[in-house]
């Protein structure tokens, strides 16, 4: 059965995105961003939200800067021609290989489980992410670290009142002290 990961920069303090909406504390070094490339290629299909989807928009339109660095472009290519499922009450369209959710978060999941296909299910974005973990439907955290201490914004751990017992699979440290962490849930 398909995994489903949720992986995401996120702060000391458990934030992904600062008090502001800011996220340039997390511009990731070239070995970081090569962990994001080749956690991509094991990525059969993206679940996100709008804002996400709208920030990954870039990724459709990257490849058309030749002058960006090999692992950019690498990232770019792998993007575009993955399948993405957006979630949203706003948006009437998408773009590119996107297609709007058609049921909830668990029946899409489900779905995708069920169907033929090789990669794991990855979810994008804390509020995604957060409905996901408390249905119990989050089979890996993915965690790159970084040393900063945001005070606020949105957390990477949504705060729901039951335990989730982790397995720690992998740690990585990286010359820019970023932390990997990879932890499959304990069931």
């Amino acid at each position: 059965m398909r995994s489903v990961t949720y992986s995401m920069g996120v702060s000391l303090d458990d934030y992904i995105v600062g008090p502001e909406g800011d996220f340039d504390w997390g511009d990731p070094s070239e070995d970081v961003f090569r962990l994001a490339v080749d956690e991509i290629r094991g990525v059969g299909v993206h679940l996100m939200g709008r804002r996400l989807y709208e920030t990954m928009l870039y990724w459709e339109t990257a490849d058309q800067h030749p002058a960006l660095a090999f692992s950019t472009l690498d990232f770019a290519a792998l993007w575009k021609a993955l399948p993405k499922v957006v979630f949203s009450t706003t948006l009437s369209a998408v773009q590119g290989n996107a297609r709007l959710a058609s049921g909830s978060l668990a029946e899409e999941i489900e779905r995708l489980r069920a169907e033929p296909g090789e990669g794991d299910i990855a979810i994008g974005g804390a509020t995604l992410a957060a409905e996901a973990a408390a249905s119990d439907l989050i089979d890996e955290y993915r965690a790159r670290v970084y040393p900063v201490l945001l005070g606020g914004g949105i957390p990477f751990f949504a705060q729901h009142e039951r335990r989730v017992d982790l397995e720690l699979v992998e740690t990585r440290t990286f010359n820019s002290k970023v932390v990997y962490l990879r932890y499959r849930v304990a069931r």
